[in-house]
Formats: structure tokens, sequence, C-alpha cells
């Protein structure tokens, strides 16, 4: 019975904090800020393929999408990430708890000695005690900073959407500069078997009096400048594999060494869709405007903080000198406690100022967010236009190249033309041969731009959290690892 009494005095105390909250403020509405960018109708050019959540399968290639999507599980940039999610959800959970009454349970005792004429004595005094208190939001401070709080969750999710754009067109960027790397080796390795042959005719030709000195050192130069660019590719190729092995999340290794990666032929252009559409699609426009929203909510914060606070306690005690008597003997109390603040040097005026300014650093920040996506298309667009030009500037060159040295040897060879003619024509094609690797490169990373500049999440699983039991092991001397200077 004396336990119930207890019960039903913290019941009472908290309802009562409870009702008076009911006539508070409502929280502060999340207001939409509004774009201060003059969006343009349309992009300079559109396509009208479907673009997925996942624009990487747009490419076709397996072997990218089996490490993207290990990269989504295993990679430890998204995984902390996620730690900021669940960082920022705590914090949210926290902001809920201050909307909703506190309680506390204490309970104690003491043991007193008295000396008298009488002699010694000793009493006990035991006490059992329930504090309840509540703030009562008049102001919509605490709701205010409740939703800014919430509002950074969505701050957090949206970077970890961002990061998976990033992470994806960085392995894909990777992976074809490792394609390219590989094909400079081998287009490098049959180079140098061309330039030893010819080194062979023009050596022979020295012998018979038919070439100079000079023309044998030449071509040997060639052929030791081809093998500098072979090893110059096999470095690429190592440093690239080791690269995308911590990407995905993997000790760097070469695992790639025997694959044959080969650059994909590019599908039409994705549907592009308004300019606007790129507000509620891109993950850091979407992150910048609920910054701005955040911050908001905190400047009504900070407004609200300049008024006076309203707070309810209530509480109960119960104490005797008996064990037996303890819940017979208790005292309830319920009170109201107003602040106003009355001077504090400009404090509080100045933090709204500050808050003020954070607002309107937060709106520019993403008023040149939505420039700087529209420029990133664009680029893109652009970018992808003048390049697919310049490949086939470069196809026409090395079939013109090769005419030409194919000519100049047959004329060499019947002593038509001399050494160098059939020198400069072999370099030529040699440089339009590695330059056309590294323009078909190129283009592949222009569409990989233009991706990334118009992608939307990609619904990323949620991962199991890790324990930290699991990420954490004793030292062999964990008792002494803080020592005292």
């Amino acid at each position: 019975m004396n336990m119930r009494k207890i019960t039903w005095i913290a019941w009472r105390c908290s309802l009562a904090g409870i009702l008076v909250g009911l006539v508070g403020g409502c929280s502060r509405p999340v207001r939409e800020p509004q774009v201060a960018v003059e969006m343009p109708d349309s992009f300079s050019t559109t396509g009208s393929a479907p673009l997925p959540q996942q624009w990487w399968r747009t490419l076709e290639d397996e072997e990218l999408h089996a490490l993207i999507e290990q990269a989504i599980t295993n990679s430890f940039t998204l995984q902390t990430a996620w730690d900021r999610l669940a960082q920022a959800h705590a914090v949210a959970r926290q902001t809920d708890a201050t909307l909703s009454p506190q309680a506390d349970l204490q309970a104690g005792a003491s043991r007193i000695r008295r000396e008298d004429d009488m002699g010694t004595s000793y009493s006990s005094l035991y006490f059992v005690g329930v504090a309840a208190g509540y703030e009562v939001d008049l102001w919509s401070r605490l709701g205010s900073a409740q939703k800014a709080a919430w509002l950074d969750v969505q701050v957090s999710r949206e970077a970890l959407d961002a990061a998976a754009i990033t992470l994806s067109a960085t392995i894909a960027n990777t992976w074809y500069q490792l394609a390219e790397a590989k094909a400079v080796c081998h287009i490098a390795r049959e180079q140098i078997e061309t330039n030893k042959k010819v080194l062979d005719i023009v050596t022979v030709r020295f012998r018979k009096g038919l070439a100079s000195a000079a023309d044998v050192l030449r071509q040997r130069q060639l052929v030791t400048s081809t093998e500098a660019t072979l090893i110059s590719a096999q470095e690429t190729v190592a440093i690239l594999q080791y690269a995308l092995s911590v990407l995905i999340g993997e000790a760097p290794e070469s695992r790639w060494e025997e694959n044959v990666i080969e650059f994909p032929e590019l599908p039409a252009l994705p549907d592009l869709g308004v300019p606007s559409e790129l507000l509620q699609r891109r993950p850091d426009i979407r992150q910048a405007y609920r910054r701005v929203q955040a911050a908001d909510q905190r400047l009504a914060v900070a407004i609200a903080d300049q008024y006076p606070r309203l707070s309810i306690s209530a509480g109960a005690e119960m104490s005797s000198v008996s064990m037996r008597d303890l819940l017979d003997d208790w005292l309830a109390n319920l009170a109201a406690n107003a602040v106003q603040p009355l001077f504090d040097a400009g404090r509080r005026k100045a933090e709204v100022q500050r808050q003020r300014a954070l607002v309107r650093e937060s709106i520019h920040t993403w008023s040149q967010a939505i420039l700087e996506a529209l420029r990133e298309v664009e680029t893109a667009l652009f970018q992808e236009r003048q390049q697919t030009q310049l490949l086939e500037n470069l196809d026409a060159q090395l079939r013109l190249a090769r005419q030409t040295y194919e000519r100049n040897e047959q004329s060499f060879l019947k002593g038509q033309v001399d050494y160098i003619r059939v020198l400069e024509s072999l370099q030529s094609l040699q440089r339009l041969e590695l330059n056309v690797v590294t323009a078909q490169r190129t283009l592949v990373t222009r569409r990989i731009d233009l991706y990334r500049s118009i992608a939307g999440p990609c619904d990323l699983p949620a991962p199991a959290l890790a324990q930290i039991d699991s990420l954490m092991q004793p030292t062999q001397n964990s008792e002494n690892t803080v020592q005292a200077d």
C-alpha cells in the first residue's frame, strides 16, 4: 500500500508538469527557403535513356558492378558516414527527452552518534525521495531545438548518399584508369617489338654501308624510350590496383593483374529532366537545403533564449528513524519557477545576430551548391561532346599515320627515302596509338562525370552496426596502460 503511495505521488508530479506544458507554445514550423538562383528552363542537351538509381549499371560492366557493390558493403568511408548518422539520431533522441518530464529516485541512510551525560547513543535516519522536473516550452525554444536536431539527421543522411555517389564514381574512374594503364602496357610491348625489328633492319643496312651510325643510335634511343613508357605504365597499373583495393575496403594487392579490362560502349545520353529537378535529386543540394532549415530553427532557439523560462518541479520525500515506518511518513511538494534574463552584457543578443548570419551563410552556400551543380552538368555535357569529336579526329589521324609509316617503311627498304622520315612517321604513329587510348578513357570519364552530376540516392542497405567489444581488444597490460606522471 505504501509503495502505491510513492507511485501515485510521482505520477501526480509528472502529470502536473505535462498539463502545464500543454499551455506552452508550439514548435516553430520548418520554413521553406526560397531559391535565389534563376533556374534555366532546360539543359543545353538531353537524352531519352532512363537513369537507374545504380547509375553504373548503364555501363554494362559486371566486374565494375561487383566492385561497387562490395565497396557499398565494406568501405570504411561509408561505414564512417553511417556512424555519423547514428550519432545524429542519438542527439535527436536526446533533444526529444528535453520535452518530457524528468524524474529521479533518491534513497539513503545515515547514522548519527551522540555523546552526553548518559553516555554514547546512536540513531539512524532513512529516507526515500522522488523528484520530477519539467520546463514549459513557452517560446518554442525546446521544440525548435528538437526540429533542428532531426533536420541534422536528414543532413547526415544526405551526406551519406553523397558519399556513396562519390565513392562509386571514384571506383569507376579508377577502374577505367586501370584499363587505360593496362592498354598502354600492351601497346608499349608491341611498340618495343616493332622498334626492335626496325633496329635490326637499320643495323643490317649500317653494316652494308646504307645507313649511318647516327641512324642506329636514334633507333636504339627509341627502343629505350618505349621501354621507359612500359615501365611507367606498369607502375601505374600497380598503384591503381592498390588504390582500388582500398576503395572496396581491402588491403592493397594486385588482384587484377591478369584481368583484361575493356572500355565500355557508352549508352545513349540519359534523360536529364529539367534543371529544377536537380534540387530534389542531388543529395549534396538537399543536404545544403536541410542545413538552411536547421539553421533557421537554431535562430528560433536563440531568439527564445532571450525570454523568460518557466519550469515546474515536484517531489515527494519520506524519512523515518525506522525502516518499518519509513513509508508512513512522507511529504510532497509542487513548485513553479520563472527565470527572466536580466543582464548578460549583450550575450544573448549577439547570439541571435550570429544565428542570423549562419542562416544567411547557409542560404548562400545552398545557392552556390545549386550553381555548381548546374555547372557540373553543363560541363560534363560539353566535354563529352568535345571528347567524342576529339576521339574521332584522333582515330582519323591514327589511320593516316599508319598509312604514312607503312609507305615510308617500304620506300626505306627500297632505298627511296632516308631513315629520318621512317623514324618521324614511326614516332608519330606510336604517339597517336597512346593518345587514342587516353582519349577513350577520357570519354568514359566524361560520361561518369555526367552520371555523378545528376545521380540521386542509390538506396543503400543499412549495415549491421559493429559491436565495440569486437573492435576493441584489451592489451596485455591493460591495467597499466594509463599511468600517472
